[in-house]
């Protein structure tokens, strides 16, 4: 069985797409803007077709298996995360709870830019609760 995978530029691409909508949120005060990385990432989750990441593709200069790949499996929780970040923070602003919604995004926009530089959060939070499970599962013994 061949293990489901995400061609890295992609995931990038995903990535800047946070990073760049949480930024323009802010500057504009138009907090509806974080509805196109939210809506991006339900998709994702939801139906497994991501849109901006299915257009980044048409731009890929090779094969996609031809690029580093990234566990589809570790993205969905990633995007998991990302969507109620998103979701949280979109609702904060919504409500004039600005310093939520700031809190929201600022987590969101942090662990993507974070993934950009190298190290992912979510690798590492899921890795601590498979750990966990593991670790507690053999107490169950």
């Amino acid at each position: 069985m061949k293990h489901k995978s995400i061609p890295q530029p992609l995931v990038k691409v995903n990535q800047w797409f946070i990073v760049i909508s949480v930024l323009a949120a802010w500057f504009t005060h138009q907090y509806l803007i974080l509805a196109l990385p939210l809506f991006s990432g339900l998709m994702g989750l939801i139906f497994g077709f991501n849109p901006i990441m299915k257009t980044a593709k048409l731009f890929l200069k090779k094969d996609p298996s031809a690029y580093q790949p990234e566990d589809w499996e570790q993205q969905q929780f990633n995007q998991l995360i990302a969507v109620v970040c998103l979701a949280a923070g979109l609702l904060s602003f919504a409500m004039n709870w600005n310093v939520a919604g700031y809190a929201f995004t600022l987590m969101v926009a942090l662990a993507a830019g974070i993934a950009l530089l190298g190290f992912c959060i979510g690798c590492f939070i899921r890795f601590q609760w498979k750990q966990y499970r593991y670790k507690a599962s053999l107490n169950k013994r």
